[in-house]
């Protein structure tokens, strides 16, 4: 037979449990939101260097290769990240699929060694190669196809 106490005592457990849950819930949805946030300033930073050339090993301003384009934007939105794009893949913690891209994550093509960052809409900003500038490209067969992961800086 249960008493007064004990039941008590179990409902006080459920509520204690349920604010655990919501506590995880509120904590994620913030660490979401504040990741949001971040990579809409790092995508606004990267695209004002549209136009810019490419360099090899320049990190901006005024010129860049891919790797120290999407370092310099993460890093003007407060998120440091490693130069290089081997680092870069191998540094950021979260990884994301193809399939879940989010405007901001770091999408790594050509066997690893070229990096662009996800703008939406099947886009990325990238400094492309010598002789190119940065520019806004659709994510096609060929980079799907040389797809070999995506990182998710700040989250």
């Amino acid at each position: 037979m249960e008493t007064a106490t004990t039941t008590a005592a179990a409902a006080k457990a459920e509520t204690s449990a349920k604010a655990a849950i919501v506590s995880k819930v509120t904590i994620r949805q913030a660490k979401a939101a504040r990741q949001k946030r971040l990579a809409e300033k790092a995508i606004k930073v990267a695209k004002k260097q549209i136009g810019d050339p490419y360099r090899w090993g320049a990190t901006g301003p005024g010129a860049f290769d891919c790797s120290g384009l999407v370092q310099y934007a993460w890093e003007k939105a407060g998120v440091k990240i490693p130069r290089t794009t081997w680092s870069q893949k191998s540094g950021v913690k979260k990884k994301v699929s193809w399939e879940n891209l989010k405007p901001g994550d770091l999408i790594f093509t050509s066997g690893g060694g070229h990096v662009g960052m996800y703008v939406g809409k099947g886009k990325m900003i990238h400094a492309p190669h010598t002789g190119a500038q940065v520019r806004i490209d659709k994510l096609d067969a060929y980079r799907k196809s040389s797809f070999v992961g995506a990182v998710r800086p700040g989250a």
